[in-house]
């Protein structure tokens, strides 16, 4: 019997389409964990450049000696270039607090976080663009136009407090969070690495995640391909 013979009970393909949306906003939530570890490990990584130069006194030469070393030991992490630990640095020190949730500033791509860093010097406004970004879904695209329309200027909107209040899965912001290179290097991917491999990446993550959380929480496993599941004892 072949699967369009099946007699369908009433309702199945509203739970069908419920099914998948449970497996669309679980991939969404996997993706935006770890772009979130992974940019709390490049704030790590800045954090620690900026007290080595505060304590020793570091020049440029030490930070591209510094960068060929790590690449020599993680190949395939472009993100290791000496640009982007200078880029570390400058996110370090412009959110001087952990780069953790509820900052908006962690639930962001690596690329936005950058252009932030280039094109606004103000410290409030940054975290008032990266708060829209985070909460209007933008691309980053859309994130520079904004900057270059003064969109904080001309609606005259104070900084407003990150809320934890996230753009929908199908916004512009959790596709290209989907799509980061940044984050296929983190996961020792390439940009060209089969789908079923992404997943698999994904679950080792949340696997590792589980058990830094320590006792009492266990990975149950895909109910079906690309969704996740854990459960707490």
């Amino acid at each position: 019997m072949s699967r369009d013979d099946v007699a369908l009970p009433d309702g199945y393909p509203e739970f069908l389409s419920n099914l998948k949306r449970q497996v669309r906003d679980a991939q969404v939530r996997a993706q935006r964990t770890i772009n979130t570890q992974l940019i709390e490990l490049y704030w790590s990584l800045g954090r620690a450049i900026v007290t080595e130069q505060e304590q020793q006194g570091w020049g440029a030469g030490v930070i591209e000696r510094l960068a060929g070393d790590l690449r020599v030991e993680f190949p395939q992490m472009t993100g290791l270039s000496r640009s982007n630990l200078q880029y570390m640095r400058a996110l370090a020190a412009a959110w001087p607090a952990h780069a953790n949730v509820p900052q908006a500033v962690g639930h962001l791509p690596w690329g936005h976080i950058r252009l932030l860093l280039d094109k606004l010097d103000d410290q409030d406004t940054r975290e008032w663009y990266a708060t829209a970004s985070v909460q209007n879904g933008w691309s980053r695209n859309v994130l520079l136009n904004q900057i270059k329309n003064r969109t904080l200027e001309r609606t005259g909107a104070a900084p407003s407090n990150f809320s934890a209040e996230l753009a929908p899965a199908d916004s512009d912001l959790a596709r290209q969070i989907a799509k980061d290179p940044y984050v296929f290097d983190f996961l020792e991917l390439t940009e060209e690495a089969a789908e079923r491999d992404l997943e698999q990446a994904l679950m080792d993550r949340i696997v590792d995640t589980l058990r830094e959380l320590g006792t009492g929480f266990a990975f149950v496993g895909p109910y079906v391909p690309g969704a996740f599941r854990c459960s707490r004892r």
